[in-house]
């Protein structure tokens, strides 16, 4: 049984209370309700969206976690983006580690009037791939990167794989402009052909390269070659774009695997001015420019392996030249590695990298002849 002094407690425990919920909702009616930053979609279905922080993927390795973020600051480093003798300094790095760890010899040459590099595995190719070769389309956005790109594109697959690769030095602009890359590609491929048969070569290679392999294919239609038997399109697709390669990505991959702002939208840049120099006149719709313009073309493509990154700036190009491809009833393949970025596979030393070198070899295994 409570005492009167018990319950006069009880009571001004009650009141203090009280008074601090009335203190506490006068507080809530007097300060003024922030409002979040809202997401904007207009009729057309153009989204603005506020300022955001995205954090590296927590999906990747701890290695490749690590080289995100490298990468990001890097990319906010011009001086770092220059070449030296044809090698982006912030490559020189990998091209190190590569050297260190792949066992290789190369013979720097020509084929078919052509220079090239032509690698082969310290260790002899491997007496299933005696009668393969791949062929490498190095990047750089037809206007540089030989030899750095196609060094890092061709040594771990030579050694790994055990197979001839010949990495060409294609034309580029601005001093020169499409179609050069590619009859120095058919010029390659031709010589070649003289003791490869089609359906043991392979042609691959990334970002301008992995373009440029789409549009050999579609040269060698048109000059009546015969198809290769399987190539690979990494770091790329078989579009283009004012932008870029077009699609999403064109917008939203450039601040997450670049460090760098999308573009304008509207975009103003037109014509011949958003065009990459090497492909100034020429005509964006022509399939041996877009092999994705024509059904025609697209579906006479040998097996095609498509690789890139889900913050690719092509990305969109990828996965739609992909969809295309299977439409058509060609034999195509996907492969999308999280959280990583244009031409993420020039680090070896990154485990995504190491998958990536082993999902391009058992492909060519699987479908080039023997």
């Amino acid at each position: 049984m409570k005492t009167t002094k018990g319950r006069a407690w009880t009571r001004l425990a009650g009141l203090v209370l009280a008074g601090l919920s009335l203190a506490g909702t006068a507080v809530a009616q007097t300060t003024p309700a922030t409002t979040p930053p809202q997401v904007l979609v207009d009729a057309e279905g153009t989204v603005q969206v506020p300022a955001m922080t995205v954090p590296v993927s927590s999906l990747l390795s701890p290695q490749a976690r690590a080289y995100v973020a490298e990468h990001l600051v890097q990319m906010q480093k011009p001086e770092l983006l220059a070449q030296k003798d044809g090698v982006p300094i912030f490559m020189q790095p990998y091209l190190d580690r590569q050297n260190a760890q792949f066992a290789y010899d190369r013979a720097d040459t020509r084929i078919g009037g052509v220079h090239v590099y032509d690698y082969r595995p310290k260790a002899g190719v491997a007496a299933e791939n005696a009668r393969r070769v791949l062929i490498n389309l190095h990047g750089g956005g037809f206007m540089g990167c030989w030899p750095g790109c196609a060094e890092l594109e061709s040594i771990p697959l030579t050694d790994l794989g055990r197979i001839r690769v010949v990495a060409v030095d294609y034309r580029q602009g601005p001093e020169h402009r499409f179609p050069a890359a590619s009859e120095d590609v058919a010029a390659v491929y031709r010589e070649l052909l003289k003791t490869y048969p089609a359906q043991n070569i392979g042609i691959y290679g990334c970002s301008a390269g992995g373009m440029l392999t789409g549009m050999s294919v579609a040269w060698f239609q048109s000059h009546d070659l015969p198809r290769p038997g399987a190539v690979g399109v990494f770091c790329a697709g078989a579009t283009l774009s004012a932008a870029g390669f077009g699609g999403d990505s064109d917008y939203f991959n450039g601040p997450l695997g670049d460090s760098r702002l999308p573009p304008p939208y509207p975009n103003p840049a037109q014509g011949d001015a958003a065009r990459l120099p090497y492909l100034v006149g020429a005509d964006l719709s022509d399939p041996l420019v877009s092999p994705t313009s024509s059904d025609a073309v697209l579906g006479r493509f040998p097996p095609t392996l498509i690789i890139t990154g889900t913050r690719g700036f092509e990305l969109s190009s990828s996965v739609y030249t992909h969809t295309q491809l299977v439409r058509l009833g060609v034999d195509a393949e996907l492969h999308v590695w999280e959280g990583l970025f244009h031409g993420f596979f020039y680090n070896a030393d990154v485990p995504e990298s190491r998958q990536a070198y082993d999902v391009m070899l058992r492909f060519f295994d699987r479908k080039l002849g023997r």
